[in-house]
């Protein structure tokens, strides 16, 4: 993949064709305002360094004065207001993460917020306070993995939605054209929206771009996937469960695999997410917390209204639920199934990943394929020729769930991908109807690598973990180094989980414009109960050289019975600080501060 060295310079005053966005911009730092001077010919803004008042500037007006720093950015993504201005969101740095089509999609490397907060020496000590909280957060954001974008097409649409639309409109901007379901940063680009700065507008979306191709028959076969990550119920993995009252559902990811050979290109879909239940899962220091179901009266309802927008997006709905059928997650799973009673029309098949293909026997798997197979080729994929022409249409979805949607999802959600792989290239000619990739080695390494990468940036978007199961994927089985991957990144996810996500989900709600920043906004620092961060470490502290007293103690009781009696009291004392910390492992965990669950 090329970096930014690696690309070829462009011409300072080639003009922007229609609906594409300025490629490469130059920053220029006033001590009073920031100006942006497209160099692709386009225009140029300014922003006030003391409000972060968005100006529109003739060519002239930004090319005057000298007394400032110059850079050069990659895309405006968007601002936001807090307590004391606002804070304009810029790319510092990108990679070309390969193509779509015939367009760059470029992996935002590196992104910065600008300071437009002057007013902040007007505000109270509370406020100050407050925005340095706020500021913490956009920190945070800043470092959002898995962001792509294109300058020239919009990302948000599969190629077979994108197909039926009328060819106008790609000459709209492409935040006009984009489904808003998948723009990350859709809250952050309203008031460049409201200035008509069209051609600054950068909307990301986050999800995963992996690209490989092969031969076939000496033929070039390029095959790419692509994910979108819907921004409706947008959260970390602990403290985003389950669907919100709308219907929509944490971790809800549209999956598209493209395939192009020979002038032809076929799109198969598939979709994950959360089970559409009212849900939650709180931390408590545990390392797997009960799962609990909000009595509801809408419950049935936020059922309806999730599958009704499936089907309105992409026609029949198939379920696959993952979900063990017993334990906490049975209980989840008989509430999903039943609820799933009410719609005769929509299928829904429970397959129990962990009881079935334990021991990491991912062929398994082809059990459940057995059970859906006849409904899987009825859906079919799209495919369409170089003229445009349509050939086949993809009639409905596979939804795929288990409790995380991630692990136990992706390689399932892989092993679907296969077979489809498989039927998509008997159609273009490149295999006959008895040949498989899975009989050439090379190709069928490549295919797993595609979704092993895929499996593990979804993963740290929603859990800050790489995935598990990677084994399952890439080799068919469980093997010892890949364990020793999945137990680490298990001991980080617990971590993430626990003491870092409640934080994290507070800048999630920020940028998403979930949480509002106002004068009358509550302080985000007014929370019922005892602080956290404070007790955590001095409980831990106690714990662990309680252990270690206790130990030592114990083994000087030989010599003296009041080494008998301090043992006795510093393991009595560790053990109530235990239990203290155990009953409170909520309030010692990472919360957010900023919103409720549902």
């Amino acid at each position: 993949m090329a970096t930014d060295a690696d690309e070829a310079p462009l011409l300072a005053d080639e003009p922007l064709r229609p609906g594409s966005c300025s490629r490469e911009l130059e920053l220029r730092e006033f001590r009073d305002r920031y100006v942006f001077r497209s160099l692709d010919g386009g225009g140029a803004f300014a922003v006030a360094r003391a409000d972060g008042s968005l100006h529109p500037l003739s060519p002239e007006e930004a090319a005057a004065g000298s007394d400032c720093k110059v850079s050069k950015i990659y895309g405006v993504a968007g601002m936001i207001r807090l307590l004391a201005g606002s804070y304009v969101l810029v790319i510092t740095s990108r990679k070309d993460a390969g193509s779509y089509g015939a367009s760059t999609v470029y992996h935002a490397n590196s992104m910065k917020f600008l300071c437009c907060n002057e007013a902040i020496k007007h505000l109270t000590s509370e406020e100050k306070r407050d925005e340095a909280y706020f500021m913490s957060l956009l920190r945070i954001a800043e470092t959002t993995c898995g962001l792509y974008y294109s300058y020239d097409r919009d990302l948000t649409l599969n190629l077979q939605r994108a197909s039926k639309l009328a060819a106008g409109r790609v000459h709209k901007p492409l935040w006009k054209q984009a489904d808003p379901r998948f723009v990350w940063n859709r809250n952050l680009l309203e008031e460049l929206i409201e200035t008509k700065l069209d051609e600054f507008i950068t909307p990301l979306i986050q999800g995963s771009f992996q690209t490989e191709q092969f031969t076939l028959k000496d033929r070039l076969v390029r095959i790419t996937l692509f994910s979108r990550r819907c921004n409706r119920r947008l959260g970390t993995r602990m403290w985003r469960r389950g669907a919100n009252l709308e219907g929509a559902t944490a971790n809800f990811v549209e999956t598209e695999q493209l395939v192009e050979y020979e002038g032809l290109t076929s799109s198969f879909i598939q979709v994950r997410g959360s089970i559409p239940l009212l849900w939650e899962q709180i931390v408590d220091l545990s390392y797997k917390p009960r799962p609990s179901i909000i009595e509801h009266e809408e419950m049935t309802k936020v059922v309806e209204r999730h599958f009704h927008d499936l089907s309105q997006r992409y026609g029949d709905t198939m379920v696959i639920d993952l979900t063990d059928k017993q334990g906490d997650e049975g209980n989840l799973s008989n509430a999903f199934a039943a609820e799933m009673q009410n719609f005769p029309d929509i299928r829904y098949v429970h397959f129990d990943f962990h009881h079935i293909c334990g021991g990491g026997n991912f062929d398994n798997l082809q059990v459940l394929y057995d059970e859906i197979e006849e409904a899987i080729q009825k859906q079919g994929y799209f495919l369409m020729n170089s003229k445009g022409e349509i050939l086949l249409d993809q009639s409905g979805v596979v939804r795929s769930n288990c409790i995380d949607c991630l692990d136990r999802t992706n390689v399932t959600q892989s092993f679907l991908a296969r077979k489809s792989l498989d039927s998509q290239l008997q159609r273009m000619g490149a295999l006959s109807s008895a040949e498989s990739i899975s009989q050439s080695d090379i190709i069928n390494d490549k295919f797993k690598k595609l979704w092993v990468e895929h499996g593990d940036e979804l993963s740290l978007e929603y859990a800050g973990s790489y995935a598990l199961k990677g084994d399952l994927v890439r080799y068919g089985r469980q093997t010892l180094p890949g364990l020793i991957k999945d137990g680490m990144s298990a001991l980080s996810r617990y971590y993430l989980n626990n003491f870092h996500d409640g934080v994290r989900q507070d800048a999630l709600d920020l940028i998403s414009g979930y949480y509002t920043v106002s004068k009358s906004s509550s302080s985000p620092f007014q929370i019922i109960g005892f602080e956290s961060a404070p007790y955590l470490p001095v409980a831990s502290a106690i714990i662990v050289g309680g252990i270690t007293v206790t130990t030592f103690t114990l083994s000087q009781v030989g010599r003296s019975a009041q080494h008998l009696i301090s043992s006795i009291i510093f393991a009595g004392l560790t053990a109530g600080v235990v239990a203290l910390v155990k009953a409170n492992g909520k309030q010692l965990c990472s919360r957010p501060r900023l919103c409720g669950l549902i």
